[in-house]
């Protein structure tokens, strides 16, 4: 049944990876709801690792642009753009040098991610309910502070596992005035290097017990699952932000954190 886990797990991350409703919150209730019989430890690395596909589908969905950094030297705007993304992976790669592994240890279970999730679909409602205009259009035009401490704001995704990174990139973006497509966009980018050295780091680390327990076919089977609904979720999530907000992702996160607590309470997490 590892292939069929490694496809579900799959399916999962690349529905959930960019969307701001958590994929670790899915990928827990998943992995617990399936019965997976994989060791935590194992289930864990494994779910990392797939990032690698979720985040190789923004590479493929933008290549055009990712190609613009050819000309970085000559560019100012490509200058900006990429010194953002870099100014603002920092925060997260030394909270996760310093924390990881107490954060992996002590935060990743059900109900602290349901409650990530409520509390994080509550301020996504306030937020999308506020009467303010963005004054930023395009993700060359968000400089180095903004970009900043959106990279700190990133970081409560990893600080409370549940809230979800691209819902603390992408609201707060919003909050530091960037329009609801431009601060999506600027979330699939920031995920490159964060997810991405992630995955990697990962797979270098627990390559042994990944590919002892699941096997590497397995382990390519999800990542390409992964890869191919990634890339389907950001073309449909671009998409739909540029003629909706956030509210309905924030009703569907406080209805989903509710659930996992009262399976929590009635012993099935």
């Amino acid at each position: 049944m590892d292939w069929f886990y490694a496809i579900i797990y799959g399916i999962v991350e690349g529905i959930t990876e960019f969307l701001p409703i958590s994929s670790t919150g899915h990928l827990i209730l998943t992995g617990n709801l399936m019965g997976v019989p994989w060791p935590k430890e194992v289930k864990d690395a494994f779910e990392v690792v797939i990032q690698g596909g979720a985040i190789l589908s923004v590479l493929v969905y933008y290549w055009r642009d990712f190609l613009k950094v050819r000309h970085i030297g000559q560019d100012r705007e490509q200058q900006t753009l990429w010194t953002g993304v870099l100014v603002a992976t920092i925060p997260a790669v030394v909270l996760g040098l310093l924390l990881g592994d107490m954060i992996q240890e002590n935060l990743f279970n059900p109900a602290v991610v349901a409650w990530a999730l409520i509390v994080g679909g509550v301020l996504m409602w306030l937020i999308e309910s506020r009467r303010v205009q963005p004054d930023v259009h395009a993700i060359e035009e968000i400089g180095v502070r903004k970009s900043l401490l959106i990279g700190v704001l990133q970081c409560l995704a990893l600080l409370w596992p549940g809230f979800s990174r691209s819902a603390s990139s992408i609201l707060g973006g919003m909050v530091l005035g960037l329009d609801r497509p431009t601060a999506t966009k600027f979330s699939f980018y920031l995920g490159v290097p964060t997810l991405g050295g992630a995955a990697l780091l990962n797979l270098i680390q627990d390559r042994e017990v990944i590919f002892g327990e699941i096997g590497l076919l397995n382990v390519l089977l999800g990542a390409a699952t992964s890869f191919a609904v990634a890339y389907l979720a950001i073309g449909w999530l671009l998409k739909f932000v540029s003629t909706n907000n956030f509210k309905g992702f924030a009703v569907y996160r406080v209805i989903v954190g509710v659930v996992i607590l009262l399976l929590v309470g009635a012993g099935r997490l």
